[in-house]
């Protein structure tokens, strides 16, 4: 069954503040546009405590339910690494993560609570997903170049359309969405931030 038959199921995750309902919305409103059915399901309670927040959005046909299944998921988007390792058990075999490499400690490590151990994070992915699945986003080198981490849900989303991540959903399709959603005070910024993947010292 060709990918786009079966639907592909995309999990955004990351912290309060990172971006990941605009980038489940942004998902989701580049699918529609090319005329797929979406659902969407999004956890948001702790975002304003910096907790974990993450979106499953299912793309194309035989969607029942919002929610992605433990073992299903094809691709997980991550803005934050560890992130992406509380994912991780929704991944399906052979599926792919597209993840920053900058970390957001949480006020547990800052405080005294267990340490953030970032190599030992990126070491573990590795293991688990294997290099040819796994795109890592020098998440510092697109904020110098930007000016600014707030838009690095975009540049994720565009790292992750180029790789085949997003299913059918294309780079040109997340502009399109960027374009009709995008506050226009904050267009340009976005659309740099999508089109910042195109140079490969990025990832």
């Amino acid at each position: 069954m060709s990918e786009i038959a079966r639907g592909t199921n995309v999990i955004l995750a990351g912290v309060g503040g990172q971006g990941a309902v605009l980038a489940s919305k942004l998902l989701a409103r580049a699918a529609m546009g090319r005329g797929l059915p979406v659902k969407t399901a999004e956890t948001i309670g702790m975002a304003q405590r910096g907790g974990s927040v993450f979106s499953h959005v299912r793309l194309g046909e035989g969607a029942a339910s919002p929610l992605v299944g433990r073992g299903r998921a094809d691709a997980i988007v991550a803005f934050e690494p560890a992130e992406a390792v509380r994912q991780l058990p929704f991944l399906r075999q052979g599926g792919m993560v597209v993840t920053s490499d900058v970390p957001v400690v949480p006020v547990s490590a800052a405080t005294g609570g267990p340490a953030y151990d970032l190599p030992a994070i990126m070491s573990y992915l590795r293991d688990r997903v294997g290099e040819k699945s796994l795109v890592i986003v020098d998440a510092a080198a697109a904020e110098a170049e930007l000016g600014t981490a707030r838009v690095l849900n975009v540049v994720l989303l565009g790292a992750a359309a180029r790789a085949g991540a997003l299913g059918p959903v294309t780079v040109d399709d997340l502009e399109a969405a960027v374009r009709a959603t995008v506050s226009p005070r904050f267009l340009d910024l976005d659309l740099r931030a999508l089109s910042i993947g195109d140079s490969p010292q990025f990832t």
